[in-house]
């Protein structure tokens, strides 16, 4: 008997071992609870939509992809700790996520020492910075710069004449990113900073900041944040009858956004993905296809009754189309599917169309983005 069971235990590791050797693993994380939980909770959504959609379609070389998902609960210790489980005992060949600049940054050291390519679903611009922001030669990301996102809108502000502005910026990570990209790349625009006050992410009034920088006289305001903060400033600004623009950052084009603001959001405007307006885009343009199957495939998951889309649906789809279409190439060894990601040519994606390079670890341009504004409940192109 105990040569029986012994045999059969033999079969199974057997078994087990050749059903590991058909998947290919990749770790998942993101805020799946936490202050970022609307963000990172349909994220997650549709890493798992289009990991069934490559295995349906054959998985890679014959291999089915297989995601390994946990929760950073906006805590990066956290993060850094499951980014390491991931690398050492899970053994994933790439990492996708997480969800927040502030728990990004703390990975980037984790997976330079394990050598493993990540695929970042972060807004901030730091998780693919060098110097003092530490390396960044494993760590990739989807969503626009913030860098682009504000040439992006300081393009269009040159175009309307608005070249007086006042910024309100969340104090964490990724409001001080747009802030220093504003400051940095005003001039270049021809645009002056007369204000700058800053906030907390869970702040439940901005009057006294709405008060400061409306004193300066500014012919608009720009507001960098995600969450309900970007909605409670446009509350205040009504309240407080404030008859200028509101400009939001790329973070928020979210439906989210005109719930929680009702009819203070009317006429705000922000840079996004063409995600947001994709019944407005040219049949010409080669990422409507690519789009309108998005939405569909999403549509028919039922995840738009609960999560309906936004202008952050998108980029884990984005990150993990890259990376699979790289160990298509070339496999699963660490270094060789890090180059060939950092070889990406013009992949038509979700959120734009991609060309990463050693410099540039993000790959997407302004073109990639465009200025929406709310009209009657729903964002459209900003007229």
């Amino acid at each position: 008997m105990k040569k029986i069971m012994g045999f059969i235990a033999c079969l199974l590791l057997i078994a087990s071992s050749a059903m590991a050797a058909d998947t290919i693993k990749l770790g998942a994380f993101f805020d799946l609870s936490g202050r970022a939980a609307f963000i990172g909770t349909p994220t997650k959504l549709v890493a798992g939509m289009v990991v069934d959609k490559i295995n349906s379609e054959g998985g890679i070389n014959g291999k089915m992809l297989e995601l390994t998902i946990a929760d950073t609960e906006a805590d990066p210790a956290k993060t850094a700790s499951i980014a390491k489980k991931f690398i050492y005992k899970d053994k994933v060949v790439a990492i996708i996520g997480p969800t927040l600049t502030d728990t990004g940054m703390n990975v980037k050291k984790v997976v330079d020492k394990g050598q493993i390519p990540i695929f970042m679903t972060v807004g901030g611009d730091p998780v693919i910075m060098g110097g003092k922001f530490g390396p960044y030669k494993w760590v990739f990301k989807s969503p626009q710069r913030s860098s682009i996102a504000v040439k992006r809108m300081f393009m269009y502000l040159k175009e309307k004449g608005l070249t007086k502005v006042a910024l309100l910026s969340a104090a964490d990570g990724f409001g001080k990113d747009g802030a220093r990209w504003m400051t940095k790349l005003a001039p270049e625009y021809g645009i002056e900073l007369v204000a700058h006050e800053s906030f907390g992410t869970r702040d439940t009034d901005m009057t006294a900041q709405l008060t400061k920088v409306k004193n300066s006289n500014p012919q608009a305001l720009l507001a960098w944040t995600i969450g309900p903060a970007g909605s409670i400033i446009a509350k205040n600004k009504v309240q407080l009858g404030i008859d200028l623009p509101l400009f939001q950052c790329h973070g928020l084009p979210d439906p989210k956004y005109i719930e929680l603001a009702g009819a203070a959001s009317q006429g705000d405007r922000m840079p996004a993905t063409k995600l947001m307006v994709a019944s407005e885009l040219a049949d010409s343009d080669p990422q409507k296809a690519v789009i309108q199957e998005f939405i569909k495939l999403y549509k028919e998951k039922g995840y738009d009754k609960q999560f309906p889309i936004n202008t952050h649906s998108g980029y884990a789809w984005d990150a993990i189309m890259i990376v699979a279409n790289a160990i298509k190439k070339v496999g699963t060894d660490a270094e060789a599917l890090r180059k060939e990601i950092e070889s990406t040519k013009n992949y038509v994606g979700i959120s734009g169309t991609y060309n990463i390079t050693a410099e540039d670890h993000n790959g997407l341009d302004v073109n990639s983005m465009v200025m929406v504004q709310v009209k009657n409940g729903k964002f459209v192109l900003a007229e």
